[in-house]
């Protein structure tokens, strides 16, 4: 199978942050994960009034569609293309689900981030896992798009090239690197970035580089938004030292940071 990111587009991943990928998957799989979503929902598909929390998180699906839905061969080529063959683990489920509704009750989960990847001293508690320079044990950040996604229809908020920021911090912290709050409580003081919404129609895909800023944001649209956003797992680990066999896109977007 032939590349599927053009040299343009991992220019604008190690530079920006992340490439969108259209039609990663199907409109029939993205169907039927709705199916699922909505029967898991403690509210009614055809009646809005039913809608009254601003966000229900559903747990992990590792069945199919969603399994299907993050292993096509257009995604693994991008993978390959992104961190280097072998060097990833394939999916085997899609995360938590956040189902975001039309509503006046503003969210409590729009705080700026970035995800974290490997446990700290309590597993459970997820505000003190940690995140490194080295990305331990994370390759990507996805956005998975199962229901079409406008502009009002709270798109999650990137911003633009706030990885390479985010690497220069996590360069001075080691291997322990940062906790997700320690980390989240350093961001408002980086360079302010150009915000992009994550819309696409279902079946899209962001790649996301791992140290990548983002946040949610209340819906003000009419039409549930339905995405996942697992992460992709490393095999090993990335190669930020002297290389002598050259750096992947994910690697090089770090070195910018570091440098």
């Amino acid at each position: 199978m032939s590349d599927i990111l053009s040299k343009k587009e991992i220019e604008h991943f190690i530079y920006n942050g992340f490439v969108r990928l259209d039609n990663s998957f199907s409109k029939e799989i993205a169907d039927a994960a709705l199916e699922i979503l909505w029967k898991d929902l403690p509210c009614d598909r055809s009646n809005p009034s039913t809608w009254v929390e601003p966000v229900i998180r559903l747990g992990m699906y590792t069945n199919e569609p969603f399994v299907s839905s993050i292993n096509t061969p257009k995604l693994h080529n991008a993978f390959n293309q992104l961190i280097g063959k072998d060097k990833w683990i394939p999916c085997r489920n899609v995360g938590t689900f956040p189902v975001r509704f039309p509503s006046n009750q503003q969210p409590s989960d729009t705080g700026k981030h970035v995800d974290a990847s490997f446990t700290g001293n309590d597993p459970n508690n997820f505000l003190e896992w940690r995140v490194n320079v080295k990305s331990k044990g994370r390759a990507l950040l996805m956005l998975i798009l199962y229901s079409d996604v406008r502009e009002n229809d709270a798109p999650t908020v990137i911003y633009e090239g706030s990885h390479i920021d985010v690497a220069k911090v996590l360069s001075k912290e080691g291997d322990l690197g940062l906790s997700f709050m320690e980390l989240a409580d350093k961001l408002d003081e980086l360079p302010k970035r150009k915000e992009v919404y994550a819309t696409g129609k279902a079946g899209t895909v962001y790649l996301c580089h791992p140290f990548l800023v983002h946040s949610a944001q209340p819906h003000r649209g009419i039409t549930p938004k339905f995405m996942a956003q697992p992460p992709l797992l490393l095999k090993g680990e990335l190669s930020i030292s002297d290389s002598d066999i050259g750096y992947s896109p994910v690697e090089r977007a770090i070195h910018l940071g570091i440098n």
